[in-house]
């Protein structure tokens, strides 16, 4: 660990978690990504007190990634939800909504307030719907089916508009 540019004193503080052999690939991974030690600590400390072993390394890197801070990061952890709400965050952000809209979403999704999937929400971004109107339809409590039912609509109709082709009523002149 020495080699990996961990402090001896982070090195006795993950001594007295108990950290595990397989785990051990994992945190020089973290320190590699740049994650402070004491994250580093947090973060094993977090998943043995639910009783599990430290290997959401992937998901914490995407995190840090995706511009979310230590503290934010450490927060997620708290709720033993690091895989799944790591992915949805990475993903709105890809989808392209601003930190504090995939933050605000974040929060709710923390709280278990309902809250549309991420395959709805990029689904709306990609018929050409502005982040303030998803969020409006959120804010709103529009469900998955609701939302996923618009999007349909709206692909339909996008798909159908300026084809170039005019519907002829009538009779032909002669």
């Amino acid at each position: 660990m020495t080699d990996a540019g961990f402090y001896s004193g982070t090195i006795e503080d993950l001594k007295k978690l108990n950290v595990t052999d397989l785990e051990l690939p994992e945190l020089i991974r973290l320190k590699q990504a740049g994650l402070t030690e004491e994250t580093i600590v947090a973060l094993v400390r977090i998943a043995h007190e639910h009783q599990h072993s430290f290997s959401a390394t992937d998901a914490v890197r995407n995190l840090a990634g995706a511009n979310f801070s230590e503290p934010r990061i450490l927060q997620i952890a708290q709720t033993d939800k690091l895989d799944s709400i790591g992915g949805d965050a990475v993903m709105l952000h890809v989808v392209g909504l601003s930190d504090p809209t995939v933050q605000w979403l974040l929060d709710r999704r923390l709280k278990n307030v309902p809250t549309m999937s991420v395959n709805t929400i990029a689904a709306l971004k990609n018929t050409g719907l502005g982040e303030k109107d998803i969020v409006y339809r959120i804010q709103n409590g529009m469900t998955d089916a609701q939302g996923q039912a618009e999007a349909a609509a709206r692909q339909k109709s996008l798909a159908h508009s300026h084809t170039g082709f005019t519907s002829i009523r009538g009779r032909r002149a002669r």
